[in-house]
């Protein structure tokens, strides 16, 4: 058997872990994230293999290589057959470029993807380890109800989920606050950052030692190797994957957890030829890359693309640390990585709501294709990038569509004049009553309902 991956902090001042303790920690003691303390590679042989494959299989072959000695191999292929019993479709727009639709699960957002298997590897591990576990997460707009739902009624986990009152839509706000039973959601007088800040100051608080906190928002690792299948999955369904056809894969990024995703299958031999990272006008990232500099955007812009309304990045440590750097959980940069390495394997940009409304409209006229906001963000960011490398006009490429445009639907009717068709996981939404509590951001506060909250583990 091989050795298992063990997982270091991004702070580097806590001893390393196995996945078992890295996903039920969450967030390391030392506050930094955890990495992989190498990447089990992927060959061409490897990926030409599975070009036939489902995604549950794809989705098996590449998290057997993390979850050595924590869950038997039968197990995590019952687990992927599961939790992926939906559709990802590929969507051919022109030339050879593409769009990778991952809003068909059951909150129709990306974020199920990663939730539904670590709902499932987190009941496996309850099984054994016994005990209750309290997962506390923050939300942009769609992380709530993802992990909401994958967790509802698992048993000997607790759910409590923070999000930004005023910057959710009310389709992904009744998502979350219509569920009950072990799930409690608290809307936060605030922004997002101020939803991260409360969730990662409870993980370092002695005061609540006595419950059994982890995260499924993406400081958590156990978010990340799921986002990285589908990178894998898109490349081995349209790529020469025995010859190695280099692709161009552009991701709409606010918290940056699903580009963590690509740079980890990147990273395993998938060959990425560019990163595209696209945001909104939340652009501390691409002024990062393009300067060297990096600059928290406090508070964070409000933008139609809502869920990346996100002044600063919990995974940029991550990236920072990838390639060869150090940043610390509020943003100092104590070692600057390969900033030419960076700009030769990212390219940002950042796309503003005018752009973006401009692209769901041209996409439509054009294409006949119907993008929410974060995906029309991602479109505008993969135009602009062949726009920047026109040499590379011709190399495979896929956007990535992260919400369904029923999500949306204000914003789709008032550019569109249509209304998009409702998906079944949202239908009868609207109906359905809301339970929820508004809070300040004054973290003392929250503590406090943490502590004599009812849903506690």
């Amino acid at each position: 058997m091989d050795e298992p991956v063990r997982y270091y902090s991004t702070n580097r001042d806590t001893p390393t872990v196995v996945l078992r303790e890295a996903l039920l920690q969450g967030q390391a003691p030392d506050r930094g994230l955890f990495m992989p303390d190498r990447f089990p590679p992927l060959s061409a042989d490897d990926l030409g293999a599975l070009a036939d494959k489902s995604y549950p299989v794809i989705a098996h072959t590449m998290l057997r290589r993390f979850t050595v000695g924590m869950v038997d191999d039968a197990t995590l292929k019952s687990l992927c057959e599961d939790a992926y019993d939906f559709e990802v479709p590929l969507e051919h727009v022109t030339g050879r470029r593409h769009l990778m639709r991952l809003d068909r699960g059951p909150t129709a957002s990306f974020k199920d993807f990663a939730a539904r298997m670590m709902a499932r590897l987190m009941g496996v591990l309850m099984r054994t380890e016994g005990g209750g576990l309290l997962i506390l997460t923050a939300t942009s707009g769609d992380t709530g109800s993802a992990v909401a739902h994958a967790y509802y009624g698992v048993e000997g986990v607790s759910v409590v989920v923070l999000f930004p009152i005023k910057e959710v839509s009310a389709r992904q706000r009744k998502q979350m606050t219509t569920i009950g039973g072990n799930v409690t959601t608290f809307g936060v007088e605030g922004k997002f950052d101020d939803c991260q800040a409360m969730v990662k100051r409870a993980f370092a608080d002695p005061d609540l030692s006595g419950l059994r906190l982890t995260s499924a928002n993406s400081i958590n690792i156990g978010r990340l190797l799921p986002q990285a299948v589908y990178y894998v999955y898109v490349y081995v369904k349209l790529a020469d994957a025995a010859a190695q056809e280099p692709i161009v894969i552009c991701v709409p990024s606010g918290n940056f957890g699903n580009m963590m995703g690509a740079v980890i299958a990147k990273r395993m031999g998938l060959p990425i030829e560019r990163l595209v990272i696209a945001t909104n006008a939340n652009d501390e990232v691409p002024a990062f890359l393009h300067t060297g500099r990096y600059r928290k955007i406090v508070p964070s812009r409000v933008c139609i693309s809502n869920a990346m309304n996100v002044g600063h990045p919990s995974n940029l440590a991550r990236l920072v640390d990838v390639y060869g750097g150090r940043m610390d959980e509020v943003g100092n940069v104590h070692e600057q990585p390969d900033l030419d390495c960076l700009r030769r394997d990212l390219y940002a940009v950042s796309i503003s709501d005018d752009e973006t409304r401009t692209s769901i409209k041209d996409a439509y006229d054009r294409y006949g294709l119907i993008l929410e906001p974060h995906g029309a963000v991602g479109w505008a960011g993969l135009e602009h990038y062949f726009r920047d490398n026109t040499e590379s006009d011709n190399t495979l490429s896929v956007s990535v569509e992260t919400a369904h445009p029923a999500k949306f639907p204000e914003e789709i009717r008032a550019i569109l004049g249509i209304d998009p068709d409702t998906p079944p996981s949202l239908a009868g939404l609207e109906n359905r009553p809301e339970t929820y509590e508004t809070i300040s951001t004054e973290y003392e506060s929250f503590r406090d309902l943490l502590l004599k909250s009812p849903h506690k583990a």
